[in-house]
């Protein structure tokens, strides 16, 4: 086994687009104890709630030619939108408690979103970016998962 990813006083972001919560290791890096500080929600609401425009149209400059636009993903844009709102959180977060050290845990997608939003000034202190979906696991098996897991740099 390498370094423990989670030493004393790490945050550890754990979140989708629907989904996410905030842990705190208040324990050590051989006994972790994490516990929630956070959690945030994001209803799952209809498409007709989300947003209602047709895809637009496209006219070629030379001819009668149309083709339509992509249609847009409207659940997409609510779910990149609550990972903004999550990351303002962890901002808000950072000022009040000054965050040391953080783990990042998303699926693919959220977790590129992280990193599109991710502010440059917490990159120093990100010790783990691991890529699963580990939003409806308990605290408890988030722990051992956390454990058995090899930090990535």
């Amino acid at each position: 086994m390498g370094i423990p990813l989670l030493s004393a006083g790490t945050h550890v972001l754990i979140g989708d687009g629907k989904k996410a919560f905030i842990l705190f290791n208040e324990g050590t890096a051989e006994r972790p104890s994490l516990t929630v500080e956070t959690i945030l929600n994001h209803p799952d609401l209809p498409t007709r709630e989300l947003g209602a425009a047709r895809p637009g149209r496209a006219f070629e400059s030379v001819g009668a030619r149309r083709s339509s636009m992509e249609e847009t993903d409207w659940h997409q844009r609510a779910e990149d939108q609550f990972i903004h709102d999550v990351m303002a959180h962890l901002v808000d977060l950072d000022k009040r408690e000054k965050l040391r050290k953080l783990v990042l845990v998303a699926p693919p997608r959220a977790m590129a979103e992280l990193r599109r939003v991710l502010p440059s000034s917490f990159a120093s202190r990100i010790t783990a970016e691991i890529t699963k979906d580990l939003t409806n696991h308990s605290v408890t098996a988030i722990t051992e998962l956390l454990q058995a897991e090899e930090p990535l740099f």
